[in-house]
């Protein structure tokens, strides 16, 4: 354990588990949720022996704070999160994840945002212990309604949630996370959908108590500050923020929160690997903290898109892969989008019509069924129907959005998500900008829409998002208009159950990384933009993938 003072000379770090990180350089996500939880867990797994009260908490709110551009019909991560897998599409990096522990009003959350600041990484999360308190029964509100229930013992936790939940955020899942509400003390109804993580940061008063929870933490600080000033910290916050008197704070306070702190939460100083005391006022700890992280974020960085290069493309097109017959209505469809000299106008009506075309082929290979029907003669009919719980289209924004009214021409009450990506300019890697997935989207079968695909770098990342979201690779459909044998074998070589479906494939790339001969950039085409549009179209604006 290394103490960390003012004094910048001599100093340095340690951190007693091995580091894994997730390489990310693009928007951030911060915000503290605090939450709740039900059921018994088992006190076994504590590092300390229980015995100490609980102390009792006021209504907490969820906060997200993350730089957003807004506009009328979308919010947009105004900074991206690169990839955080390899070649093959399997996760290559774990978030790194930062516990916080110390006693109450000690300047945890201060610390927290104070490294996310500093940090000014993207995707950083923010996760309160506060969000996993366990609700109470009628009696045990009661006792809180009181100040008699004791909110600073282990066992007020639902650590075998928090566990679950942390464990799957660091391996880049979406979770969920329940919201607590202190004047009911139960978890509300809507929970918190969380997902992409470069940097996580768990703070709490029993950070450092559980044992399964201590292997998830790569880096264990303490915050280290006078129990006079966490006393009036605490009265002032009490008081002024949760409408309570000083008789009841105090009596809180010397009944439960002292003596927890005392028996669970100062032992487990000894576990912390930094010190930091004086909570957010001691900037020489945060710096080393800061400097530490982004030497361990430096080490993990991948070029995907140079990875894409190398992978073997003297393989057959893959089986995985189904191209619509070139009949002559296709060839000519073609040769109108393809062609120079075609205006904007004829280019997005023959467009539409291809798109038509492929929508309706992509939905041959949905799972049926035999299906029997009554005729209005009254004779039977032996026919199909569709075997699955529902399908969900997902566009690539912004050239994949132009495949949308194609899909719900043919499927009724389809849903639909969007998943911007977008090119680091200077690192020439995609980045992920911005999702907007269905409820419950890892029950249904899934079309991913992107209108042309060259190195495959943003539907590799697309389907990863899907996978994340717990979609089975099985169940997605890869559906554009043009790919280039690339792009082919890049998501098949990643994602080998993934249907790849597709009016045409081009045998290479130019310099530009455009498909030749290529249809050119299809977003600037279609919407009439020029090559300065900062959007990215996927794979279609080939420079930017």
């Amino acid at each position: 354990m290394e103490v960390v003072t003012g004094e910048l000379e001599g100093s340095r770090m340690s951190c007693g588990s091995d580091m894994t990180l997730i390489d990310c350089a693009g928007a951030r996500i911060s915000g503290c949720w605090s939450l709740s939880g039900s059921g018994e867990d088992s006190l076994d797994r504590l590092l300390l022996h229980t015995g100490a009260p609980r102390r009792k908490s006021a209504t907490s709110l969820s906060k997200t704070e993350p730089p957003l551009l807004r506009t009328g019909t979308r919010t947009i991560y105004t900074a991206g999160r690169p990839p955080w897998y390899d070649e093959h599409g399997a996760q290559s990096k774990e978030a790194f994840v930062i516990g916080l522990c110390g006693g109450t009003a000690s300047g945890k959350t201060t610390v927290a945002n104070k490294i996310i600041e500093a940090l000014d990484v993207p995707w950083v999360v923010l996760l309160s212990m506060d969000s996993f308190y366990k609700g109470l029964s009628p009696e045990e509100q009661v006792l809180a309604a009181n100040n008699d229930y004791n909110f600073d013992h282990p066992g007020a936790f639902d650590f075998e949630l928090l566990v679950a939940t942390l464990r799957k955020l660091k391996q880049g899942k979406s979770v969920k996370i329940p919201v607590y509400d202190f004047t009911t003390h139960r978890r509300q109804k809507d929970w918190k959908n969380v997902y992409g993580a470069s940097v996580i940061i768990l703070e709490g008063i029993m950070a450092f108590v559980d044992k399964e929870l201590l292997q998830l933490l790569d880096m264990k600080i303490f915050v280290d500050t006078d129990s006079d000033i966490r006393l009036v910290r605490r009265l002032r916050r009490d008081i002024t923020e949760r409408g309570r008197d000083i008789e009841g704070v105090i009596k809180q306070y010397n009944k439960f929160v002292k003596p927890a702190f005392e028996q669970y939460i100062e032992p487990s100083m000894r576990l912390a690997d930094i010190v930091v005391p004086r909570g957010g006022g001691n900037m020489v700890a945060i710096d080393l903290i800061v400097q530490h992280v982004h030497s361990q974020l430096e080490e993990r960085e991948l070029s995907v898109r140079a990875l894409l290069a190398s992978v073997q493309q003297t393989q057959p097109l893959p089986q995985t892969l189904s191209v619509l017959e070139s009949v002559p209505q296709v060839r000519g469809l073609h040769t109108i989008i393809r062609s120079r000299e075609t205006s904007r106008d004829e280019f997005i009506f023959y467009s539409k019509r291809l798109m038509r075309l492929l929508i309706e082929h992509a939905l041959t290979f949905l799972p049926s069924q035999p299906c029997v029907v009554q005729t209005p003669q009254g004779h039977e009919y032996e026919g199909r129907s569709y075997n699955g719980r529902g399908i969900t289209g997902v566009s690539i924004l912004r050239a994949g959005e132009t495949m949308e009214p194609a899909l719900r021409a043919v499927c009724k009450d389809v849903r639909i998500g969007k998943i911007l990506i977008q090119t680091n300019l200077d690192s020439g890697e995609p980045e992920l900008h911005y999702l907007r997935l269905p409820k419950d989207i890892g029950e249904d079968h899934v079309i991913l829409m992107d209108s042309t695909v060259s190195t495959g770098a943003a539907a590799m990342m697309a389907v990863r998002v899907l996978l994340d979201h717990e979609v089975q690779e099985d169940k997605i459909m890869l559906v554009s208009l043009l790919m280039a044998e690339l792009g082919v074998h890049s998501v098949a070589y990643a994602f080998p159950k993934v249907k790849i479906i597709t009016t045409a494939v081009d045998k290479s790339l130019d310099d530009f990384f455009h498909a030749v001969p290529g249809i050119g950039d299809f977003g600037d085409r279609y919407f009439g933009t020029d090559c300065s549009d900062s959007w990215s179209d996927g794979d279609d604006q080939e420079q930017l993938l």
